[in-house]
């Protein structure tokens, strides 16, 4: 069931959104070679709670920790640890927080000190393909037509469109209806309209879409060991059109 929300819903929900933004532009300021994951997660975890907020991932299903930390070949839900950052690594950092019974939800893929060409292109074609989509989340559009912008973006770039996990509903859950795939024919699925709250995020590999998960049990990897990227933001469709919650334009 899609759960239509209120505009104080939707005001709740920007504070949050904030939240995440404020924790995701703080985190880039401080990733660079040396630093070591579980240090970023620390500091994310620190900054969240003194923004008043709780990380929602930490606990979730189990998670372990307050973000997930996906470097180079890592597509989502890496656990933050003892690995050491190096220059040329990419690392997509995956943010979520509750506050006032509310969750915002969005990703980055961050460049660690000089990349590749090709490493900086996968990053600004899959924040790009987000927007693409993002053109579409309006009132009377169906749910696909967000998913075949992204996908003919991504693909008429030369990267492959992860399939195997997708954005979502967000609001009093993490994770609420309906999914929204970055993928499909387009004209498909639930019609959109006013109150609904999307976790739209791309998820953008440079060789094969295929993905498989290390015996961790949570870490998603391209099944070639070549790099992917994870762009993502939680926007509310509103009558005037759509709106990013975590991103201030």
């Amino acid at each position: 069931m899609i759960i239509i929300k209120s505009n104080h819903e939707i005001d709740l929900m920007r504070k949050a959104g904030r939240v995440v933004e404020n924790t995701l532009l703080k985190l880039e300021e401080i990733i660079k070679p040396g630093i070591t994951t579980s240090e970023i997660d620390k500091l994310a975890e620190e900054f969240i709670t003194k923004q008043g907020a709780l990380p929602s991932f930490k606990g979730y299903h189990g998670f372990p920790a307050s973000i997930c930390s996906s470097v180079n070949d890592e597509v989502v839900h890496g656990i933050p640890g003892n690995r050491v950052l190096q220059e040329g690594d990419i690392i997509s950092i995956d943010c979520g927080a509750v506050l006032n019974g509310y969750h915002g939800d969005a990703a980055r893929t961050i460049p660690v000190g000089k990349v590749s060409d090709d490493a900086i292109k996968l990053i600004e074609i899959t924040k790009e393909s987000f927007f693409k989509g993002y053109e579409k989340a309006k009132s009377g559009n169906k749910l696909t037509d967000i998913s075949f912008a992204i996908q003919g973006y991504i693909e008429e770039n030369g990267f492959s469109v992860v399939r195997d996990y997708v954005g979502h509903g967000i609001g009093r859950n993490m994770h609420e209806d309906p999914s929204v795939p970055n993928f499909g024919r387009p004209g498909r699925g639930p019609k959109l309209s006013a109150g609904m709250v999307l976790a739209i995020e791309p998820m953008v590999n440079i060789g094969t879409y295929h993905v498989k998960t290390l015996a961790n049990g949570w870490t998603v990897v391209t099944v070639d060991g070549k790099y992917s990227a994870h762009y993502e933001n939680t926007v509310a469709i509103l009558p005037e059109g759509p709106e990013i919650l975590t991103l201030t334009l």
